[in-house]
């Protein structure tokens, strides 16, 4: 299926979820599987959310999917720039502009029109002046200049993309020079599916442009990015997988831009 055609049905889905609040067509916990078997919290904390840190910011932000939980690693700090790729209707952008304050700012991106226009008016009816959300296509160009971010988050999105060394590049150019840092929660498998296999449903269901392990890691360090670590792991299990993999994988990876190590600046 051509690039395009995947964008576009991505958009499809997620834009329905965003007005409908249905989570059963992307990442989530395999414990509580997107909400079937409870509310769109019970769901965040089966990934690792912390109860009381939702409980502070818009239940409407909670749609109750990912597969990790980037900010509670991240060590975000008050005055900082923090960019959420994928931000949806606004979970982990808020739970960031928490904790950078009024001196700081967040910017959620995301390609969905729908999911802007939640997000945009979650902001609004809650205060949030520390905020933006902004229309953006992360493999091609993210709208955010250079060396701008402290930290850019985002959670079980990178693999909805193509072309993800593409998408890790431009991570890497909007993060500032020599210590800006990048916090991905993603999934990741033991076999990869072929090209001639692709289902744009399972696609769109974070199943079918899933990397190993290995891969995913490479497409990092082709994009520039050389202190890499994974800092957590769980087993992940979803109902769509069938015979072509056997393991899928939560991972949590931090990456920091060191200009010096790479030549790319």
């Amino acid at each position: 299926m051509q690039e395009q055609q995947l964008k576009e049905k991505i958009r499809e889905r997620y834009g329905k979820m965003a007005l409908s609040g249905n989570s059963s067509c992307c990442c989530c916990s395999p414990e509580e599987k997107c909400g079937e078997n409870g509310s769109p919290m019970q769901s965040a904390a089966a990934v690792g959310y912390d109860i009381k840190d939702i409980d502070s910011i818009p239940k409407a932000s909670v749609l109750g999917v990912g597969c990790g939980t980037p900010t509670k690693f991240a060590g975000i700090r008050e005055g900082e720039v923090v960019v959420d790729l994928g931000s949806g209707v606004g979970i982990d952008v808020f739970l960031s502009a928490n904790k950078v304050g009024r001196s700081g700012k967040v910017i959620g991106v995301d390609m969905t029109d729908e999911m802007l226009e939640k997000a945009r008016k979650n902001a609004k009816d809650n205060c949030y002046t520390n905020v933006e959300f902004v229309k953006g296509d992360i493999e091609r160009r993210i709208p955010v200049e250079d060396n701008t971010a402290d930290l850019v988050i985002s959670n079980c999105v990178i693999n909805l993309t193509s072309d993800k060394v593409a998408t890790f590049k431009e991570i890497y150019r909007i993060l500032k020079k020599d210590g800006g840092r990048m916090l991905i929660s993603d999934l990741v498998t033991d076999r990869e599916i072929s090209k001639d296999s692709i289902n744009p449903d399972k696609w769109c269901s974070c199943i079918d442009g899933v990397l190993t392990k290995k891969n995913y890691l490479d497409t990092i360090r082709k994009a520039g990015f050389r202190s890499i670590k994974v800092l957590e792991e769980k087993p992940y299990i979803d109902d769509q997988a069938d015979d072509k993999r056997t393991r899928m994988t939560s991972i949590l990876v931090k990456a920091v831009k060191d200009c010096s190590s790479t030549g790319n600046e």
